[in-house]
């Protein structure tokens, strides 16, 4: 993340995300498949695929015989794209209107104070270990815990989507993009960006 300044001067919170190119390796329609989409490759790795990735990529006409990550993306009307079509960084221009999902940061296994914003007991009056305690969970369901019951356990690692954001700079020459505020994930973690 940075801070950008706009002409107002104001100061923006930011955020700078690698687009690299992507490839069209398969173009689905409602005729053949039931639905438009689009499957897209990025990311070409020197490993030898696998044989089914390598055959279904030979078969598209991709010539990189393989990628580090193949997703697909449903669109109303994929007619305009064909296979071995790149999509890159001009597809964005300033001021676009964008929603971001990845994959958020993992915090590992967390109390209910953290994990649900509970407040605790009290520091005093008798309380001795318990600051942090989730306190009764109720009487049940016949000695079960009941379905959804916030108590402690694993954080993070969800499917994020963040919406209202929008591109403040393209630089086409390095293939990056800035995008008002922040993404979910760490660096590294693969972003679906799309247009509102």
């Amino acid at each position: 993340m940075t801070q950008l300044f706009n002409e107002k001067g104001h100061m923006l919170a930011a955020t700078v995300v690698s687009v690299l190119p992507l490839k069209v390796t398969q173009v689905k329609n409602k005729e053949n498949d039931g639905y438009d989409a689009l499957q897209l490759a990025a990311f070409p790795k020197k490993k030898n695929a696998g044989k089914a990735i390598a055959g279904h990529l030979k078969a598209s006409g991709v010539e990189s015989g393989n990628f580090e990550k193949i997703s697909e993306v449903r669109l109303e009307d994929a007619t305009d794209k064909k296979v071995g079509d790149t999509i890159d960084v001009s597809i964005f221009a300033e001021g676009d209107k964008v929603e971001i999902s990845g994959i958020s940061k993992g915090k590992g296994f967390q109390g209910v104070v953290k994990r649900h914003g509970f407040h605790g007991g009290p520091r005093t009056h008798g309380n001795a270990h318990a600051e942090r305690e989730p306190g009764s969970i109720s009487g049940g369901l016949r000695t079960h815990v009941p379905k959804n019951m916030r108590m402690a356990g694993r954080m993070g690692g969800d499917r994020i989507t963040v919406k209202n954001l929008y591109i403040l700079k393209v630089f086409p020459e390095t293939n990056e993009i800035v995008i008002s505020g922040a993404i979910p994930g760490r660096r590294g973690t693969f972003i679906e960006i799309r247009a509102i």
